[in-house]
């Protein structure tokens, strides 16, 4: 589904307590956890491996070519009231009103996706094409929080799992490389974060995510359907 289209509010349905808001200037979207998350991710700010309870998807101009997007991104942080020891942050040119999201409770765990979708710099990966040595806007970004326990290397293999479930997607689109024609795996500035709560209530450590398991599956299966309406929804008003 996609929220924001209607409202600015999204809650979950199946995890109390998480919560992702579009701001009223619309430049931003907030995603809100009741509890510090263990992240991994290669989000803009806070990336690699760390622990954030607020992850914001924040929407710059498509020319933006900031010199110091860690400094821009801890001044927006305090400026919009929020702690930037404490927050991930990812930054988009695609609507945010398109965001799509998704989730599900499965065997002894709980999965939420809310995926943006920018495909101005369409890439495949492993063709010949220009590289750019900054950021370009464009931008496909998901979030996936998990309440549960992964193991570390369980956490990789999410991560592993998303990135084939959205090459799938655009495959069944038919985004093309905007430099040679080929189909897509994905933009050159995708980003993906994980949170995962850590719970041990479902009494269970997650060891594998690979698409022949539960996790995998219902990863796989989030992230291929909000690329999927994010991007086929993109131009739409």
């Amino acid at each position: 589904m996609q929220p924001f289209r209607t409202s600015a509010i999204f809650r979950s349905a199946c995890w109390h307590g998480v919560t992702a808001e579009l701001s009223d200037e619309g430049d931003r979207i907030t995603i809100n956890a009741p509890m510090r998350l263990l992240t991994l991710s290669n989000a803009v700010y806070n990336g690699g491996m760390s622990a954030a309870d607020t992850i914001v998807n924040w929407k710059v101009p498509l020319d933006y070519n900031g010199d110091d997007p860690q400094g821009e991104i801890a001044l927006q942080l305090r400026h919009w009231g929020l702690e930037p020891a404490r927050s991930a942050v990812l930054m988009t040119a695609a609507k945010l009103t398109h965001a799509s999201a998704a989730e599900l409770s499965g065997n002894r765990f709980k999965l939420i996706c809310i995926t943006t979708s920018g495909t101005r710099n369409a890439a495949r990966a492993g063709s010949d094409r220009t590289v750019y040595p900054a950021w370009r806007a464009g931008t496909i970004n998901t979030v996936l929080l998990f309440d549960g326990q992964l193991t570390d290397s369980a956490m990789v293999n999410v991560l592993m799992t998303a990135t084939e479930a959205k090459a799938a997607a655009l495959q069944d689109i038919g985004l093309r490389d905007m430099d040679n024609g080929l189909v897509a795996t994905g933009t050159s500035t995708d980003a993906v974060v994980l949170g995962v709560s850590g719970s041990s209530d479902y009494g269970v450590i997650h060891e594998y995510a690979g698409t022949a398991t539960e996790v995998g599956a219902a990863v796989g299966k989030l992230v291929y359907d909000t690329v999927h309406e994010s991007v086929m929804t993109q131009h739409e008003d």
